[in-house]
């Protein structure tokens, strides 16, 4: 796949992701794109362009505030926006039949959420805690990213990464045994937590459990294993210090 998206990079084509017109016009561009961290995405104004980087595009986004568990969006409605947070931390999930909540992903401080390749959203989006995100107007991001190589270039990046984490998911549900499932989940965390090795998670432990695909009972007991095995530091429910970061990416390879 990553060789297929450098080809087409490289040969200037255009790729469409939904109503993305996704321009690239060279393998330098592509490579900038994919070096940049889509999860940290600047969404810019190409009409305020100034030693060739673009002007922000904050003015015309809104921000707004969310309390623990407040819904964002719906499963099913209309994609009209597109969602970067700003603090906290967002889930997005999907209901079984049964009733059952499986969590796609937790979206932390500069992620994109909301990016959809039809008209309504394929999952439903909360405050994973009291958090503020800014809205961006879909249709103007499509006009802008039709006439703009290096916005189009950055969600497309952003879609990259949350196609790779997606991947990641998928064979933590299915393929690793608890104990991994926690470990990569907790490594994964520190890319959000100021403090290093000391991670303060936000979201709950039945956010995490449906996250993993777990029970409420086996994350406990999870986090006490690797805690006795010191593995990790628990300091109440939601402060944890990995005591051998090293050893924990060990379990999950």
């Amino acid at each position: 796949m990553c060789g297929d998206v450098q080809t087409r990079a490289q040969q200037g084509r255009s790729l469409n992701y939904g109503q993305f017109n996704i321009m690239t016009s060279s393998a330098g561009s592509a490579s900038a794109a994919t070096s940049q961290a889509a999860d940290s995405l600047e969404i810019r104004d190409p009409g305020m362009g100034v030693n060739g980087y673009l002007g922000d595009l904050r003015a015309t986004g809104r921000a707004r505030r969310f309390v623990r568990d407040q819904r964002i969006y719906n499963e099913g409605a209309d994609a009209d926006c597109v969602f970067k947070v700003e603090s906290g931390v967002v889930r997005t999930c999907t209901f079984l039949r049964d009733g059952r909540r499986q969590i796609n992903a937790f979206h932390g401080p500069g992620n994109v959420f909301g990016l959809e390749i039809g008209p309504v959203y394929g999952l439903s989006a909360a405050a994973a805690s009291d958090c503020v995100v800014v809205s961006y107007c879909r249709r103007t991001l499509e006009m802008l990213a039709a006439h703009n190589e290096q916005l189009s270039l950055q969600l497309y990046s952003s879609v990259l990464c949350g196609l790779a984490r997606a991947q990641e998911h998928s064979v933590s549900l299915g393929r690793r045994s608890a104990i991994e499932k926690l470990a990569i989940f907790l490594v994964g965390c520190t890319q959000y937590s100021i403090g290093g090795d000391d991670i303060a998670l936000e979201m709950s432990r039945k956010d995490i459990a449906d996250y993993l695909g777990l029970t409420i009972e086996t994350v406990s007991r999870t986090f006490s294993h690797l805690e006795h095995m010191c593995f990790i530091e628990l300091s109440g429910a939601r402060h944890v210090r990995l005591m051998d970061r090293v050893g924990l990416r060990e379990l999950c390879d």
